[in-house]
């Protein structure tokens, strides 16, 4: 598309997206896919669409969409390729200064990730350069971050803080995830992670930087009303269950949602604690088991798998994902993209590692990248899926098959993607 052509599309005047070889809707039922629902796409063969503004209008048939066309309305041709939503990643961390390539390195050589934090590495080496780093070097970077996420198809993100683990270094973070979201098209969703670990000036104190967190952190977050969410590490060298549930509950009082890192390297009782709590995700659950499994059901909490994560650190352990979905819940996928454990941006890579190590459906995969994780974020109503009403955020793929999308790992890219209406990739 030229300039000229994006400069219209900005003014507000219709355009038609069509020639779809399967327009990929995900348009149904009013909540997140469970079971059976996650493979059921809603496809319109040969589908087009219809755009005003930064919403969808129409959604049909070409021969539906030819005959509400009005006659101002510019038209994009998809050229026989497929249009999906926009990727929703619902568990990502945009912000941190530097990078661990030094760690790769060490991984590559057999060193595990708990060794190299045991020997002051980790996200305490992360922690060191972001608190070292103002506020305009990690604006600059996370604008940076913005744009490999959506010239890979995602337009919506959750994004964390949790390598500053001070007062003010945390309010920095989030107040450059507010700040990316204004200056890039990136829809960004904040959670604070100040429970992400305990800094080196804490150690052997866990129980003082708990205080800290419930008593001086959260509260400025509340009133600056930086973040939707509360995020804690739940494992026992870290977090164990009841300081996790003291910060989760001081966070609930101040009306933020709740997630959890839950069971990524031992079944501890993380995921429990989301389910007790209601949380809205228990996220990672590498290590989970049946009764956890069995709570999460049944307190409708999502879970966000980070088959990314276990991936980039070498480990095959992988979240028993076909196991969730046949207990019924509505499985989430996202990247975890990090400097450390997952330096992964590309959402149709975690589809690819979803379908090939945790046996899920291509159509699965899709529906756990867009309307699942756009539940989990509360914005189902808002992105997710194609449908009338909508905030126009979508992606044309090079395929002619939505399957194509995790198969071809590492080669498959969008060809446009529209956020809100406009083309920015």
């Amino acid at each position: 598309m030229d300039d000229n052509r994006k400069a219209i599309l900005r003014d507000g005047i219709p355009f038609a997206l069509m020639n779809c070889s399967q327009l990929i809707t995900l348009g149904g039922v009013n909540r997140p896919r469970v079971g059976a629902e996650m493979r059921e796409l809603a496809i319109i063969p040969d589908g087009a669409m219809l755009v005003r503004g930064s919403r969808i209008e129409a959604v049909g048939s070409r021969k539906e969409i030819e005959a509400v066309l009005t006659s101002d309305a510019q038209i994009v041709d998809a050229e026989g390729r497929v249009v999906t939503p926009g990727f929703v990643d619902a568990h990502t961390h945009l912000v941190f200064a530097g990078n661990r390539a030094d760690e790769f390195e060490l991984r590559c050589s057999g060193i595990t990730y708990q060794e190299i934090a045991r020997q002051g590495g980790g996200i305490l080496s992360t922690v060191r350069r972001t608190r070292a780093a103002t506020e305009d070097e990690l604006l600059a970077i996370a604008q940076k971050h913005a744009s490999w996420f959506l010239r890979g198809g995602t337009t919506t993100i959750e994004a964390k803080s949790g390598y500053g683990l001070s007062v003010e270094a945390e309010m920095k973070i989030l107040r450059v995830v507010r700040e990316t979201a204004k200056t890039t098209p990136l829809r960004c969703v904040p959670t604070f992670l100040g429970a992400h670990e305990v800094p080196e000036e804490f150690l052997g104190r866990t129980d003082a930087y708990v205080d800290l967190v419930m008593k001086e952190m959260l509260p400025r977050v509340a009133e600056q009303k930086l973040a939707s969410y509360c995020d804690v590490f739940c494992e026992p060298h870290i977090f164990d269950q009841q300081a996790a549930g003291r910060i989760l509950e001081a966070a609930r009082e101040l009306s933020l949602g709740l997630r959890v890192h839950a069971d990524q390297f031992s079944c501890s009782g993380g995921a429990m604690l989301a389910a007790s709590l209601g949380a809205a995700t228990a996220d990672h659950l590498e290590h989970t088991d049946a009764a956890s499994i069995a709570a999460l059901a049944a307190a409708h909490v999502q879970p966000v798998l980070l088959p990314g994560s276990v991936y980039s650190i070498g480990s095959k352990h992988y979240p028993p994902a076909r196991t969730m979905i046949d207990a019924g819940l509505a499985v989430v996928l996202a990247t975890d993209f990090n400097p450390g454990s997952s330096p992964v941006a590309s959402m149709p890579v975690v589809l690819s590692l979803a379908c090939t190590q945790m046996k899920m459906t291509p159509a699965e995969t899709i529906t756990a990248a867009t309307i699942n994780a756009a539940w989990s974020l509360n914005l189902g109503g808002e992105v997710g899926s194609i449908e009338p009403g909508k905030s126009a955020d979508f992606v044309i793929h090079e395929a002619n098959d939505y399957r194509e999308i995790p198969y071809f790992l590492g080669t498959q890219r969008p060809a446009m993607v529209f956020a809100r209406g406009e083309r920015i990739a």
